[in-house]
């Protein structure tokens, strides 16, 4: 679908605010494809990754009264489905991973130009949600180690020796699954 003009995009809005079933299926189909590109980058697999975007609609749907429309639609609406990846972090993964986020870490150099966008995304997706929530909000969202650990509860140290065991682990299956040695293009 063609990029919307604000015009357009406040005209959708509106209807969507009224209930007008047109109106919601429009804007979701609209910013299906940006909105599963997000939360595809929190969750495991598809399945997951559209559950998050079908609650995020439910959210985008109850709160449209409070958008500003002077402010960036893609945006608010990002920040609606990084919060509902959160929120389904929290209920559905947090305790059944018990892996150690306190452990040591190694240097990461970005070897990921090697491989296409849809692999990284998998290998990405293949990590812990504790990793993988992590990863995302610091390198992919651009979060400190700060923010990290308040959305998520956790010490800044926690924060960071997540974000480090992430990447030792993309290392390994970088390695196991491409063949790109981290040590070979460190230098």
């Amino acid at each position: 679908m063609n990029s919307i003009s604000k015009e357009g995009l406040s005209d959708l809005i509106d209807g969507c605010i009224k209930k007008d079933r047109n109106c919601q299926r429009l804007l979701y189909t609209h910013f299906f494809s940006l909105s599963m590109s997000i939360a595809l980058r929190y969750s495991s697999s598809k399945e997951e990754a559209g559950e998050i975007v079908n609650d995020s609609f439910l959210k985008i749907f109850n709160k449209l009264s409070t958008y500003n429309i002077e402010n960036s639609f893609n945006g608010w609406l990002r920040r609606i489905i990084i919060n509902t990846a959160l929120d389904y972090y929290r209920k559905n993964k947090k305790h059944n991973n018990h892996l150690a986020l306190e452990e040591a870490a190694v240097s990461y150099n970005n070897v990921l130009d090697e491989i296409q966008y849809e692999d990284i995304s998998k290998l990405i997706q293949a990590l812990s949600p504790a990793y993988r929530t992590i990863f995302n909000l610091y390198v992919i969202d651009g979060y400190s180690h700060k923010e990290i650990a308040e959305i998520m509860d956790i010490s800044i140290g926690a924060s960071k020796s997540g974000l480090s065991r992430a990447r030792v682990n993309l290392q390994k299956m970088l390695k196991e699954n491409y063949n790109i040695d981290y040590e070979r293009n460190a230098g």
